[in-house]
């Protein structure tokens, strides 16, 4: 049923390239391909008995008529090999319905597992042209059409072909004369359910799009119920409503005539056809020499020709519908996954006392962390003197006090000299160090659409366990900034680095592994609190998460639900309120220990009171950590080391919260204006 923007299931959509479609599709059934053979084989004993047993009718029925069985005991004798006839056919079509079910249970299972795979790799920037709903009907109808089309419609579709085939190859044998007659008829029948169904595919569409207004509308007023009592505009909505609703009653009245008359005028036409063949063959029978046996076989056949041509008809729709479905899954599958070049991987490290980091062994956990830098011609490990305007420039090996930088070739975005503010340990293929959250962004251009700029010049640093806060009008491009820190999308110009490392040298799951962020909008999991907790580092123990959820106030709030900790978290949280929602969103980065946080207006949700008693704890969160805060709540932020205002995607002024008071700019009037209103 399709929402206020979205669509319905398109029963009778049809897909772009339905050979390739198919084939792709097939694929994940073909995996195992002696179970595949196996429903062939099935299949063809399962058509072939029930096409010979009908046949084994016509020795049997001109046996009676020419008085050959002489009792009870020869006709028993004749029906034994019929009736194992019929049961190998049912058996066969027994084994085939089981084996095809799993194959295709199998083979949506990988579908399903090959697509959720995929969406995890690719880019926010994928999500942000593709609605949740659009993205999730590839999980719900799309596939539930393909693994329907695979367990029923493509075997039922073989199926019938074969049936069709062998019943027309037997009519054939049996009289060619007959089978003229029931040629007229299928051809009829052709012609009427080819036009009937073209109708009733084109009526069907008109519902599913009148039923989408009809529901849209529904949805609509509900939710904005208030603002139609509000405005008096009930009477409006009523007849808006019963105009969409007389709309969707012509089309689906339409939709329903010709869906409903296709299988009665077909139906009269085989009994039409069925009389006329009565008529010749009876007469073939008694003047021509036609055996009884044989007229009364052809006239079970005739009944039975035009179901196949149904049931392809039939499944061909349900097919089709199903190929569309997986053209659409296939779209996600094949879409570009996020690019990752990155070498430089985060590892963790025992420090000694000189400084010296070696890599700890796999699964232990040293809290030190290090950046491994493979030797590579992009970037090289130099030592380095800082002159008395503040530049960085390279010295000599034997250099007493000397820095360390990360030097990038002429020509590159990140090129010249990058201080490293951290422990370095040399290494013959690879150099260690250490991670600080030292974050700098250096002439950063940015946009979501080519052509319109959203971020413009951008020329930001945080030093090791600074505090930069963020404010700015909404839309003012402060949230774009710190997406950029985690690489959810890549800048046109200029160079993010962090530790000195340009971050499109770091590996992208390293890169995140090391920040922590609490978003405005909060995301729940369904389980425990606990189990919600260690959403930030999945390794943690229960001491450890109960600890973060002091840190962020989160713990007494915590201790009176009904089981604690052990408390299910249902509904994206919703038996909690926003703002317990939102600590323990805190606390889940918390858990995390990250060295750089970012805080995107986390106490957004919670009320004035709840801030002051978390206020302490985020600002144990935050100690010895590079933070970046956005923030509208200005009382917020008035602690931090550096508060950049931007505005249309620029820098207007940054400094401290005195600096910015002291020059009576924007801020200024951000800061005092917020408190006239309170």
């Amino acid at each position: 049923m399709p929402g206020p923007h979205g669509r319905g299931n398109d029963r009778f959509a049809k897909p772009k390239d339905a050979k390739k479609t198919l084939l792709r599709l097939l694929g994940y059934l073909s995996r195992r391909k002696l179970p595949l053979v196996g429903v062939g084989l099935l299949l063809l004993v399962s058509v072939g008995t029930n096409l010979g047993g009908s046949y084994y009718m016509r020795p049997l029925i001109n046996s009676l008529v020419d008085g050959t069985f002489h009792g009870p005991g020869d006709l028993l004798r004749a029906l034994i090999p019929l009736g194992g006839v019929y049961l190998v056919g049912a058996g066969a079509a027994y084994l085939q319905s089981v084996t095809m079910a799993r194959l295709a249970q199998k083979g949506a299972n990988r579908l399903r597992g090959d697509l959720f795979g995929k969406l995890q790799e690719l880019p926010i920037s994928y999500y942000d042209g593709h609605t949740h709903g659009e993205l999730m009907s590839r999980f719900t109808n799309d596939a539930d059409n393909v693994e329907m089309a695979l367990r029923d419609s493509v075997v039922s579709l073989f199926s019938s072909a074969i049936m069709f085939l062998g019943l027309v190859g037997i009519m054939l044998y049996t009289n060619a004369l007959l089978f003229f007659v029931t040629v007229v008829v299928l051809g009829l029948t052709f012609l009427v359910i080819k036009f009937m169904g073209g109708r009733s595919r084109k009526y069907h569409r008109q519902q599913q799009a009148a039923l989408g207004k009809v529901n849209g509308n529904i949805q609509e007023m509900i939710e904005g119920l208030k603002v139609v009592k509000a405005f008096t505009h009930e009477e409006t909505a009523k007849a808006d409503f019963a105009q969409l609703n007389e709309a969707y009653r012509q089309a689906a009245t339409d939709a329903s005539f010709y869906s409903t008359a296709v299988m009665p005028i077909a139906g009269n036409l085989n009994h039409i056809g069925y009389a006329f063949t009565a008529i010749l063959g009876g007469a073939l029978a008694i003047f021509g020499g036609f055996d009884i046996g044989g007229f009364t076989i052809y006239l079970n056949y005739t009944k039975q020709v035009s179901q196949p041509l149904n049931q392809i008809s039939q499944q061909i729709n349900t097919i089709l519908s199903a190929l569309a479905g997986a053209e659409r899954i296939f779209e996600v599958m094949d879409a570009q996954p996020e690019p990752d070049e990155g070498r430089v991987t985060l590892a963790a490290v025992r420090m000694a006392e000189d400084g010296t980091m070696t890599l700890a062994p796999e699964g232990e956990r040293t809290g030190r962390w290090a950046w491994r830098v493979p030797h590579n011609d992009r970037m090289k490990l130099v030592r380095c003197k800082k002159t008395p305007d503040g530049e960085l420039v390279e010295c000599g090996e034997d250099a007493p006090d000397h820095l360390w930088a990360w030097r990038y070739p002429q020509g590159d975005p990140a090129q010249g000299l990058h201080r490293i503010r951290g422990a370095v340990t040399r290494g013959t293929d690879y150099d260690l160090t250490e991670l600080t959250g030292a974050v700098r962004f250096e002439h950063v251009d940015f946009s979501y659409v080519p052509g319109k700029r959203i971020l413009k010049d951008v020329s930001v640093y945080a030093n090791p366990g600074q505090k930069i806060a963020f404010v700015g009008s909404t839309g003012a491009g402060k949230t774009t900034i710190t997406n950029l820190i985690n690489r959810f999308y890549e800048i046109q110009e200029g160079v993010i680095t962090y530790c000195g490392i340009d971050v499109k040298e770091i590996r992208k799951d390293d890169l995140r592994r090391s920040l922590g962020a609490v978003l405005q909008d909060t995301h729940l999991f369904t389980g425990t609190v606990m189990e919600n907790l260690r959403y930030g580092r999945l390794d943690a123990t229960d001491e450890e998460c109960i600890a973060a959820a002091k840190t962020a106030g989160a713990h007494s709030f915590i201790r009176r639900l009904p089981e604690g900790y052990n408390t299910m978290v249902t509904g994206d949280g919703s038996n909690l309120s926003q703002g317990q929602r939102q600590l323990l969103a805190i606390a889940r980065a918390a858990v995390a220990d990250p060295p750089v946080m970012i805080l995107d207006e986390a106490t957004s949700s919670i009320d004035t009171r709840t801030e002051a008693q978390i206020q302490r704890g985020m600002d144990a969160l935050m100690e010895g950590r590079t933070v970046f805060v956005i923030a509208h709540r200005l009382s917020t932020v008035r602690n931090a080391d550096c508060i950049v205002v931007i505005e249309h995607g620029e820098i207007e002024e940054k400094g401290s919260h005195q600096e910015l008071l002291d020059r009576q700019g924007r801020y200024y009037r951000l800061y005092t204006g917020q408190f006239q209103l309170e």
